[in-house]
């Protein structure tokens, strides 16, 4: 029974979880290196009838399943992904389940983000480290406005922290209902509100048709130039094109992105010179707690497919 688990980064996928405990018929490998390409994947996954696949990190289109014509079971970390076409992995009987994750690591990378942009911690201690001393100066976040796009767990989750700090909380989503916001610590307002209004805008969105460049050059544009916008959900809710430009033609302050259109984020993509961000490589996600919960589950739920009782299963729509 052999066993593939996709772009473990890190090299750190046995350590999190009992991979132990399956029968002693299953073989389990690795792949740390990131395979784009139709080619190189179906030889990494050929003869597998199982795969661990991260987060949407390798897509699985209709081409490629009915491809990996070994595959029985794909498990995905998290209980959706739409780089897994679900239906069309039913329909070559493919069984796909997923697991769990931990809510509060994504809301804490969003916070080093913004903490991060705001005294700029990258360039200090780069400065520091060659020798330069105190070459620029904070934003305080004391008094300002924190505007979320998108208020379901992790939209919420940002409320606290941005109170802790002293700062205003205004919310919108497409189906926010106010009730919940006010009680969450929120001012609902209008999407054009929250634009105008927002030191520090943070884009909350499950991506989605609707959502696709959800982020564009309208919202940019009515933004205030000295505002931040910050992407910890996933790249294509915001326009790169329209960010870019209003990145290089300083109609906002800056961006603090860790998601991106193409993942790994390409060498020459021009975000890697655009001025006045930080950038991290999706890393929301990426603690041990969560490695725990997510490789865990997902033995959990070889373990019951070999069993004939799958769990977690994600249904086609």
């Amino acid at each position: 029974m052999r066993i593939v688990v996709l772009d473990d980064y890190q090299g750190v996928a046995l350590e999190h979880g009992a991979w132990s405990h399956l029968p002693a018929e299953c073989e389990v490998r690795t792949v740390r290196e990131h395979l784009g390409g139709d080619e190189e994947l179906l030889a990494a996954l050929a003869g597998a009838e199982i795969v661990v696949a991260m987060r949407e990190r390798t897509a699985f289109t209709a081409a490629r399943l009915a491809q990996l014509t070994d595959l029985r079971l794909l498990v995905t970390t998290g209980m959706g992904n739409v780089a897994i076409d679900v239906e069309a992995a039913a329909a070559n009987g493919i069984t796909v389940c997923g697991t769990g994750g931990v809510g509060s690591a994504t809301v804490e990378h969003a916070w080093a983000l913004i903490l991060g942009w705001a005294r700029s911690l990258p360039l200090e201690d780069a400065n520091v480290r060659e020798g330069r001393w105190q070459t620029t100066v904070g934003v305080d976040l004391a008094g300002a406005t924190l505007g979320l796009v998108g208020f379901g767990r992790l939209g919420r989750g940002m409320v606290p922290v941005a109170k802790a700090f002293g700062m205003e909380v205004i919310a919108w989503s497409l189906n926010l209902d106010p009730e919940v916001a006010v009680a969450a610590g929120a001012r609902p307002v209008a999407r054009e509100e929250l634009f105008r209004e927002a030191d520090v805008v943070s884009v909350h969105y499950k991506l989605g048709e609707r959502s696709i460049g959800l982020v564009g050059a309208e919202e940019l544009g009515l933004m205030k130039r000295t505002a931040l916008l910050v992407n910890t959900s996933r790249g294509p809710i915001v326009d790169t094109a329209a960010l870019l430009d209003a990145l290089w033609n300083n109609r906002i302050a800056g961006a603090a992105l860790d998601v991106y259109d193409t993942e790994p984020l390409p060498p020459d993509d021009p975000l890697r010179q655009a001025p006045r961000t930080v950038l991290t490589p999706h890393l929301g996600y990426v603690t041990g707690a969560s490695y725990d919960v997510y490789f865990g589950e997902a033995i959990e739920d070889i373990a019951a497919f070999l069993a004939g009782d799958p769990i977690r299963v994600i249904a086609a729509p």
